[in-house]
């Protein structure tokens, strides 16, 4: 199953595409220094463009996590809610995972840090290929929805995760 993978942010998206355990592609969708509504435009756009090209299957995405800054979860909030609605329009379903789900799919803990969690990434995908935070943390989300997907499927009829 190709899944896309996304890490939002409100000035760097990661994105992560896997096939299985095979990396795909990863990149850090640099948003620009633009007003917050241009940012938004440019990531709807970006998330649009890597659909096309790497044509995925699912998206997961990691869900909003507690800030001590309104104004920060504000703007993630609504950066989430660009790229969910560009998968939507592509005719794509997107599932959601909490920070903790996600390192615990991963690391076996859910208060890993960046660098176990990358570690894993790269351990899982067999590669040494380089590639930046963000876009580590979106092959996590992807990672952690392959693996749920895949307990899922071997789970009796009528038995749901969650």
């Amino acid at each position: 199953m190709r899944i896309l993978g996304i890490d939002p942010g409100s000035r760097v998206t990661g994105l992560g595409v896997i096939d299985g355990h095979r990396l795909v592609a990863a990149l850090d969708l640099k948003l620009g220094g633009a007003d917050m509504p241009g940012r938004l435009s440019a990531l709807f756009d970006g998330i649009r463009d890597a659909i096309e090209a790497h044509r995925p299957e699912v998206v997961a995405i990691e869900t909003a996590f507690m800030s001590r800054n309104p104004q920060s979860a504000i703007k993630l909030g609504q950066a989430r809610g660009a790229a969910i609605c560009a998968a939507v329009q592509c005719g794509l379903a997107v599932h959601e995972y909490a920070p903790r789900l996600i390192k615990q799919a991963l690391v076996g803990r859910g208060g890993a840090d960046k660098e176990q969690v990358q570690h894993m990434v790269r351990m899982l995908l067999k590669t040494n290929e380089p590639f930046g935070a963000d876009a580590a943390d979106a092959l996590a989300v992807a990672l952690c929805h392959h693996h749920t997907a895949e307990t899922a499927a071997r789970l009796p009829a009528g038995v749901r995760l969650r």
